[in-house]
């Protein structure tokens, strides 16, 4: 209390508190911070950490969180809606060949069909680095370190994000390029970005084209908003690397992990050294299909067709009147055999087939004369 002063001579007097002792208080001890904590476990990022301390969804050893200035110590227990969130492992990182008509989320309130509800089993919990919106493809970043995934998104680590669009409209390279100082759509400032015109194609319904474009900053549904500012409208995109990460020949919906060796020659400045993993094999390998296993079902019909074209002859090829019919081509000629050699009878005559074999074979006896015995000389 202010001009309260202690007498030297004043014995000090302890007073024994049961809400006191040395120890630091819960979760205010030299541990790591819940959020960063969460993020290393794969939940989410720091930044959607903080909002799920400020829902009331993480509680520390039962204690509901209100705050992300915690820190969470050896031995403490961290639930997630109720579920508890295993230690930490070494980062991990996928790619994944996104189709269309998937959500990048672990849920969607509308129900459509997510990401994370169509990937195998035996995964660890994973989220997105970035995202795709509904009807973008190609390659999307799975991690199971959220630290990771937060620093490979944001616009101040300037990573490159190919990608390659078809859309509805006519354009010219000289307009593509003043998207390299920038340009501002409805507010909203969009960086630097590299745009090439690959193809152009005139068709009944107006001019459809490709357009590669590479971008650093990748905000919400950027390449879509600032193409159509230029008067394109974007029917197909397709993301094809992200950083060091290719697309490659990873068919759709197909999942790879990321070697640990190629983790820590790219990577290792975006993750914590603690979280850093070892060896050089991944961990996860795509399971074998069984034998005569098809890639995707059929369409409906299919099958149908597929019988009905077999069961139906091959049709006869016909030629207008006045064409010539193609010649038949003679096949390759075949080798003349050369003929056995014929030995000559014992008058000097040529043995017919089988002379050689009545010559050699069994003699055979003489008829026998009319009128009996033998011949008799006079």
């Amino acid at each position: 209390m202010r001009g309260f002063e202690r007498d030297a001579h004043c014995p000090v007097v302890m007073v024994h508190d049961p809400q006191h002792n040395d120890a630091a208080p819960q979760g205010q001890g030299a541990g790591e911070r819940v959020a960063k904590a969460l993020a290393r476990a794969g939940v989410a990022s720091r930044r959607d950490v903080e909002r799920l301390i400020e829902a009331g969804r993480v509680a520390l050893n039962g204690r509901v969180l209100t705050t992300p200035a915690v820190k969470v110590e050896p031995g403490d227990i961290l639930t997630v809606d109720g579920e508890v969130v295993n230690e930490p492992e070494p980062a991990r990182l996928f790619r994944y060949h996104k189709p269309v008509g998937l959500v990048t989320s672990h849920k969607d309130p509308q129900g459509r069909p997510t990401v994370f509800a169509a990937l195998p089993p035996g995964l660890p919990r994973l989220i997105s680095v970035g995202r795709l919106d509904l009807n973008s493809e190609g390659l999307l970043l799975l991690t199971n370190d959220g630290g990771l995934a937060r620093a490979l998104e944001l616009p101040e680590t300037a990573i490159l994000r190919r990608y390659r669009a078809r859309a509805h409209g006519r354009i010219t390279q000289e307009k593509l390029d003043t998207l390299k100082n920038g340009i501002t759509v409805e507010g909203v400032r969009y960086g630097p970005i590299e745009a090439r015109l690959d193809k152009a194609k005139e068709g009944p319904q107006g001019a459809n084209v490709w357009i590669s474009v590479a971008l650093t900053e990748g905000k919400n549904r950027e390449v879509r908003r600032v193409l159509e500012a230029l008067g394109l409208k974007v029917n197909r995109l397709i993301r094809l690397a992200y950083g060091p990460f290719a697309l490659g020949t990873l068919g759709v919906g197909e999942l790879e992990e990321v070697g640990p060796r190629v983790i820590r020659e790219q990577l290792a400045a975006h993750i914590d050294p603690d979280n850093l993993p070892k060896g050089d094999r991944p961990q996860w390998t795509p399971p074998k299909r069984a034998a005569g296993a098809r890639r995707a079902p059929k369409a409906p019909g299919a099958a149908a067709a597929e019988a009905a074209a077999a069961a139906e002859p091959p049709k006869k090829k016909t030629y207008k009147a006045g064409w010539a019919k193609p010649k038949i081509k003679p096949g390759p000629s075949r080798p003349v055999k050369p003929k056995p050699k014929q030995i000559d009878g014992p008058r000097g005559k040529t043995a017919g087939p089988g002379g050689a074999a009545r010559r050699n074979g069994p003699s055979r006896p003489p008829a026998p004369r009319a009128g009996g015995g033998p011949k008799r000389r006079g």
